[in-house]
């Protein structure tokens, strides 16, 4: 039997994944000496209020090796196959601590696939290759349909600062301070697995204006988009952004999902962003 294998950076609510038997590891949010699992330890909520109160920022590691032991045991077991749905191993080392977990059971049939991307993307990737598995393709068969997904995948965010990116190094510090200094906000994507800068704009609401552009403009036209809605502690300019997008892509649903710790930790409060694949 194939089973799905994925990770919180997906954002996605716990119980949809559960609802459909798809284990979730955890990635690991350090506070100075405590470190927390964010499937159960901590959430985004309980995160954000510590991190106002916190001088320094905290930092992330990936799930430990560990904890996809006895995921593996079972597979083992059990005769299974698994398909691991990582994050970009650009931005995590969530893919490199599966491949270490891997190494110990050199006979199961372990497949550990890098999305090339985060957030609700990588959630969209892990639900359809359950879709499919339901609808009884092989996993070389799911491997290859998600591996064409990839490079249609894109992910827009506006943030409030570069701060978090800079401090956590997934951006360039004179990039960041250029940006404070022109008080821009700026339109980031997710290229090639990584961040990057896309556009800019003078204030944080036309900057959104052109976020819905860029978007509706990519998805015009696509059957399928599997469009969503990402933010951080932004709910009222997330379910805004929705309601702009359906109206102007014609979409009945798309849906919004509050980012797990683990990317509150580098995009920073009020985040704001989409994801689709066009």
């Amino acid at each position: 039997m194939l089973k799905i294998l994925t990770d919180t950076l997906t954002g996605f609510p716990p119980e949809i994944m559960r609802q459909r038997g798809i284990p979730i590891l955890p990635q690991i949010v350090i506070f100075g000496e405590t470190a927390y699992r964010d499937d159960n330890e901590i959430d985004t909520a309980t995160f954000l209020n510590k991190l106002a109160g916190s001088k320094t920022l905290p930092k992330t590691a990936a799930p430990p090796p560990h904890l996809y032991t006895p995921i593996f045991e079972s597979a083992v077991q059990n005769g299974d196959t698994l398909l691991i749905l990582a994050p970009s191993a650009k931005l995590s080392g969530t893919l490199r601590s599966a491949e270490t977990a891997k190494t110990e059971f050199p006979t199961a049939d372990i497949r550990i696939l890098d999305t090339q991307t985060i957030a609700c993307n990588q959630g969209t990737l892990t639900l359809l290759a359950d879709d499919l598995r339901q609808q009884g393709l092989s996993a070389d068969e799911i491997e290859v349909k998600i591996r064409a997904l990839l490079p249609r995948g894109h992910i827009y965010f506006v943030l409030d600062t570069l701060e978090y990116l800079k401090r956590g190094g997934r951006i360039g510090a004179a990039r960041a301070l250029l940006g404070e200094m022109l008080q821009v906000k700026p339109i980031l994507q997710l290229l090639d697995g990584q961040i990057a800068p896309f556009d800019q704009e003078r204030t944080k609401k036309r900057a959104i204006a052109r976020l819905i552009e860029i978007v509706s403009e990519q998805v015009k036209g696509v059957a399928e988009p599997y469009l969503c809605v990402v933010h951080i502690d932004a709910e009222a300019e997330a379910i805004a952004l929705r309601d702009e997008l359906s109206t102007r892509t014609g979409l009945r649903e798309i849906p919004i999902y509050l980012l797990p710790p683990a990317i509150v930790v580098h995009a920073g409060p009020k985040a704001l962003g989409a994801g689709f694949f066009a």
